[in-house]
């Protein structure tokens, strides 16, 4: 077990390396005066070689992404070009916005959707199981923009049950919080649905039947358990993603999130912050496939023997 972590931790440093690289490189790439952006329209030449010079600017490419890497060896992200923050102050004060955006999402999906999962399998062929295919489907073709837009109008400008925008109380989450939850809730079902159907043709759910278990004890105490197993890759996958910041739905309703950080860095060329989001949604991703591993085990423990 151990051996296995130390093999996954340098793979993880290996893959947030390359990240870094590879993103430094497309940042930079982009055509654009970073310096004027910084000083302004209307600043004198004299002032935009000293914002060169001062950000290294005038460098070659290889050079800055040398100087980059070192910082970034020391854990230092930089400075935000525009603001002068750092860069890691800024992503944890934005961090817990996001983080409570995605927990209230992620707990609002799947108690959604293991139900649904568990009764679809259960009622097969049903006009149940057939409602949740098609919800499934609308869910996964809806765009996140367009359904934040239209709940924060029906649901806030016109019948005033929750705040428009801004984060100031839990209300404030719940309706970002179910745009996410819905564009969710009939995929997790679908998937819940397909791995119970397995599951409950195996021979130790029929076991569990012969021995007078009740059906719910069955359904949810020996098949659902090992149902889940494939739902927990997908889920450790969204969290990471959640937790990287969700754009489109954070800048809808102004969440002061790692979202709308990343959207407003891109708007003003602010490579340092561009940077920072992009590892620490890179870092949270490969977090996210260690801590699947571990659930994994406690799972389903026929995995620690494999190893």
């Amino acid at each position: 077990m151990l051996a296995r972590l130390v093999t996954r931790l340098f793979w993880s440093g290996i893959t947030l390396f390359g990240t870094a690289i590879l993103t430094f490189v497309l940042v930079n790439a982009v055509p654009g005066d970073v310096a004027r952006v910084i000083a302004g329209s209307k600043a004198s030449p004299e002032v935009i070689r000293q914002v060169h010079a001062r950000y290294h600017l005038d460098e070659p490419l290889w050079k800055r992404l040398g100087h980059y890497l070192a910082q970034l060896g020391l854990g230092d992200l930089g400075y935000s070009f525009v603001t002068d923050q750092p860069v890691t102050e800024a992503l944890l004060t934005r961090l817990p916005a996001t983080a409570a955006l995605a927990c209230v999402a992620i707990v609002m999906w799947m108690l959604m959707a293991v139900p649904l999962g568990v009764l679809t399998a259960k009622h097969r062929g049903s006009w149940l199981d057939r409602s949740v295919l098609v919800v499934s489907t609308v869910g996964i073709s809806l765009p996140s923009f367009w359904l934040a837009r239209l709940l924060q109008y029906w649901l806030s400008y016109k019948l005033g049950w929750f705040p428009v925008a801004g984060l100031h109380s839990l209300a404030h989450l719940l309706l970002p919080a179910a745009t996410l939850a819905l564009l969710a809730v009939g995929y997790y079902a679908r998937l819940i649905h397909s791995n119970m159907v397995q599951v409950l043709q195996c021979p130790y759910v029929q076991a569990a039947r012969a021995r007078g278990a009740s059906e719910a004890s069955v359904l949810f105490k020996h098949a659902l358990r090992n149902a889940l197993i494939p739902v927990v890759t997908i889920l450790g996958m969204d969290v990471a993603a959640l937790l990287g910041g969700v754009l489109f739905v954070e800048n809808v309703f102004a969440l002061p999130g790692i979202g709308t950080l990343a959207v407003q860095s891109v708007f003003n060329l602010d490579v340092p912050v561009i940077m920072g989001t992009v590892i620490i949604s890179a870092l949270i991703v490969v977090a996210a496939n260690l801590v699947v591993d571990i659930l994994y085990r406690w799972i389903d423990p026929r995995i620690k023997t494999a190893h």
